[in-house]
């Protein structure tokens, strides 16, 4: 989706929306610390981010592909940044159609810094000289496919401020008139550059206004985090720092911490007046880092961590190809990122109240399903990789996540137990230690209200119910038992296979069940997760290879513990049990004295 639509929408509703951007990191270890801070902070609903072009494009591939995981991995409307620097017009051509491609509709257009060790900016052969130029061509030759944002500077460009830190009134006036061809060639929206006097700000916009230009524009907010990079970004951009910034700095300059409440405190009231004025759209330049940014945001009660709203039990897809995409199987609840990875290729996605959750075209298993950041394997080491006597101490490593004692697994991309799991952790414990090795599970839910900061979705003003869900691994003997005695509780629905695809249930191979649904005003029902045998057999080779591909590969060939993970993973069975009286239903009687 458009960011300039989603801007709109949210003015017609008066809502305030923000957004975040961050920059391509020099390291592989930087680029997985993004990612995890970049999935934080999206939980909170931003309406877009963005990702930086690097100087000269320094970073071009790797802004690529960060532009491309945001968009289909994390999920967040992405917007990239594209400069004219070093870019002759096929290379541009290029990372428009890859982002294209994957699904991303948002461009920055931007002329771009000079290249590292030059001062000034030089048009290459066959490339453009200024954003004009860019936006020009974005338009031309892709139509309105793209929702394309430009810079704007409240106090001008630096190229045209002068030494003694100001822009002469015919420069600032030029400067206006070229922001407002760029928007009369298609540009649809303006972010600003960095600035600390609000009253700059508030007097740009007026003057945007008043020469014609109707598009939003929206302020840029740069946290300050320390002062030796306030003083480095305000040099390089030549922004004014107004002498109480300078005053209230001066004293603190060499306690971070100290700078840094500052730097919450001053960008709070910067923000606070500015949306007194009437502007509902904030954009905060993270520099990649979370806390500044979020504590803003909570300072002006625009997030709560106690209340992260939902449009689903899963974060909703951003690629325009997979927007429709409204049911998943629930097996994936905890890697949401690996099913995305096995259903990129999908030429349709599940549409409609039940969805086409039969379709078979899941993609194969590759390297990714299995890979962690470093420091989730770090974390994974810590807590999964210690020795293991006897099959005791693996039930033990399950009880004490499901308790809480331990924050990863190896069966989950998330962190920790989700809220709805504490509602049953105590029983989770419990029939881990019995041998029922739980991956997934869900409590039953019978009309609580869609806002519940615990197991709502889909926003206010609905009722979302759920059937109790358990999947688990366990012995043959132990499911064996347990199947006879579902045969006390009709209510119970299972399916269970092994790694040889030894097949027990009590269900058809065509049959789907909606274990989660929602009841909106002036809406169909809602049914984002289901349980079906089609989905169940893909997803049982990517729970197998956990055993050996992420936990055994803690240990080193030959020991014994990693033999012992081999001989569970060869003989325990994967089993998906329902409970489909969500109403009066007690999934865990089934495993009394078993």
């Amino acid at each position: 989706m458009k960011v300039i639509e989603k801007i709109r929408d949210s003015t017609l509703d008066g809502r305030v929306v923000f957004s975040f951007e961050f920059f391509p990191p020099k390291t592989e270890d930087g680029v997985d610390n993004l990612f995890e801070r970049m999935d934080r902070m999206v939980s909170h609903n931003p309406s877009f981010c963005d990702i930086t072009w690097g100087a000269g494009g320094s970073t071009a591939d790797l802004t690529l592909e960060i532009a491309n995981k945001m968009q289909n991995i994390v999920c967040v409307e992405s917007m990239m940044h594209l400069t004219c620097t070093n870019m002759p017009v096929e290379k541009i051509n290029h990372a428009l159609d890859t982002i294209k491609s994957n699904g991303i509709q948002n461009v920055l257009a931007l002329r771009g810094d000079p290249p590292h060790g030059q001062d000034k900016f030089v048009q290459i052969q066959g490339g453009f000289a200024c954003a004009l130029d860019l936006v020009k061509h974005i338009r031309e030759k892709y139509g309105d496919y793209f929702g394309i944002t430009v810079a704007g500077y409240p106090e001008a460009h630096p190229d045209v401020i002068s030494e003694n830190g100001v822009a002469t009134l015919e420069a600032y006036q030029n400067d206006l008139a070229y922001l407002k061809r760029k928007v009369d060639t298609g540009a649809d929206l303006i972010i600003t550059q960095l600035f600390y006097d609000t009253d700059i700000f508030l007097k740009f916009v007026n003057d945007c206004r008043q020469i014609g230009i109707k598009c939003p524009i929206v302020p840029g907010i740069m946290p300050i985090n320390n002062y030796k990079g306030f003083l480095r970004m305000t040099g390089f951009c030549k922004t004014k720092i107004p002498s109480e910034i300078t005053a209230a700095l001066e004293p603190i300059k060499d306690n971070d911490e100290a700078v840094r409440s500052y730097g919450i405190h001053l960008g709070t009231e910067m923000c606070k007046k500015i949306l007194a004025h009437g502007i509902n759209t904030l954009h905060l330049y993270t520099l990649n880092m979370e806390k500044s940014a979020l504590a803003i945001l909570k300072n002006l009660g625009l997030i709560d961590d106690n209340k992260i709203s939902r449009s689903l039990p899963w974060r909703r897809p951003t690629n325009i190809h997979r927007v429709k995409e409204d049911v998943r199987p629930i097996f994936w609840a905890n890697r949401p990122k690996s099913y995305i990875s096995r259903t990129i290729g999908w030429e349709q996605y599940p549409q409609g109240r039940w969805g086409d959750s039969c379709n078979a075209s899941y993609g194969a298993l590759t390297d990714y399903q299995f890979m962690r950041p470093r420091s989730r394997d770090k974390k994974l080491q810590e807590e999964w990789g210690v020795p293991l006597r006897s099959i005791e101490d693996i039930h033990e490593r399950f009880m004490n996540y499901c308790l809480g004692k331990l924050k990863s697994n190896p069966w989950s991309e998330l962190d920790g137990l989700q809220p709805e799991t504490k509602i049953i952790n105590e029983q989770l414990g419990n029939i881990n230690l019995k041998g029922f090795l739980t991956i997934n599970s869900q409590p039953a839910v019978n009309g609580e209200k869609s806002d519940s900061p615990v197991v709502g979705w889909g926003g206010p003003g609905g009722y979302v119910y759920q059937k109790a869900y358990l999947e688990f691994f366990c012995s043959r003997r132990k499911l064996e038992t347990l199947i006879e005695k579902c045969s006390n509780f009709p209510s119970l629905t299972y399916m269970a296979v092994n790694k040889d695809t030894q097949w027990m249930s009590n269900v058809g191979a065509s049959d789907v069940n909606a274990v989660t649904w929602g009841v909106f005003p002036a809406k169909e029902i809602i049914q984002p997760t289901v349980v079906d045998a089609t989905s169940f057999f893909v997803w049982k080779d990517e729970a197998f290879e956990i055993w050996s591909r992420v936990w055994a590969s803690l240990y080193p060939e030959g020991d014994p513990s990693r033999k012992l993970l081999e001989e569970v993973q060869s003989g325990h069975f994967l089993v998906s049990l329902v409970d489909n009286d969500y109403v009066n239903g007690d999934l865990f009687a089934v495993f009394s004295d078993i």
